[in-house]
């Protein structure tokens, strides 16, 4: 995952300026106007304030979702999922991540709306996959070759399309956005369960080894996200990446 912008030392200011930034960010966007307001907001001069976050806005915007995803890997591995489906893992997650931002939907509107621009779209896919691949850390993913891909493409897509709903949801609790996920989930084991029927049918297999021959020839990257539970210290992650 990348890291926030700011230095150790600066820690502090991050955080101070990206909460300045959500008082503007529901009514003036993720943009360098917003990163004025902020710098003001916590009396710096807006060069101070670059140091930080050098991106101004898309900074801003990129720390916002980051500091999101390290609330809910705390959260998350705080939970005992053990007794539940690994599909309900799974919605459990992405419920989760969603419902830590209730207080915040405004901004989270004006986040999307950045990244539908075209020269944006680059920076809404990244702090995607960033969520996605931090869930399948947390809930232990160990794959290694093309599935690592894919498994973090399809949570990327299920992810997006739940947040896209849940910015509208107003039902109790959430509900509506549970159901939500729960069919997306659903749709993608259907698409699991095709592909398992036809490694089992003999007119199919054959064509369905060479598939999982060539998926087996990519290697998931060096550098890693979030660490899964208990599986490696922060320290090492800073190292890796």
């Amino acid at each position: 995952m990348q890291k926030d912008e700011a230095a150790p030392e600066n820690s502090s200011l991050h955080e101070r300026l990206l909460d300045a930034a959500l008082v503007f960010a529901g009514s003036t966007g993720w943009s360098d106007r917003t990163f004025r307001k902020a710098a003001q907001s916590v009396n710096i001069s807006e060069e101070e304030a670059c140091a930080v976050f050098p991106a101004k806005g898309q900074g801003l915007v990129q720390a916002f979702f980051q500091r999101g995803d390290t609330t809910m890997e705390t959260m998350l591995l705080a939970e005992d999922l053990t007794t539940l489906r690994f599909r309900d893992r799974v919605a459990r997650a992405i419920l989760l991540r969603l419902t830590i931002m209730d207080g915040q939907r405004e901004a989270v509107r004006r986040a999307t709306s950045l990244f539908a621009l075209p020269l944006n779209a680059h920076l809404g896919a990244r702090v995607t996959w960033q969520t996605a691949d931090l869930i399948w850390n947390c809930l232990g993913d160990d794959s290694e070759d093309v599935n690592w891909y894919t498994k973090r493409m399809t949570l990327s897509a299920v992810y997006g399309a739940s947040l896209l709903y849940w910015l509208d949801d107003l039902s109790p609790n959430c509900n509506a956005s549970q159901e939500f996920i729960d069919r997306r989930i659903g749709d993608v084991m259907k698409i699991e369960g095709f592909k398992s029927r036809m490694r089992q049918n003999p007119a199919f297999s054959t064509l369905m080894r060479g598939i999982d021959n060539l998926g087996r020839q990519f290697r998931r990257p060096n550098h890693q996200g979030a660490a899964a539970a208990s599986t490696r210290s922060r320290d090492d992650d800073e190292r890796a990446e």
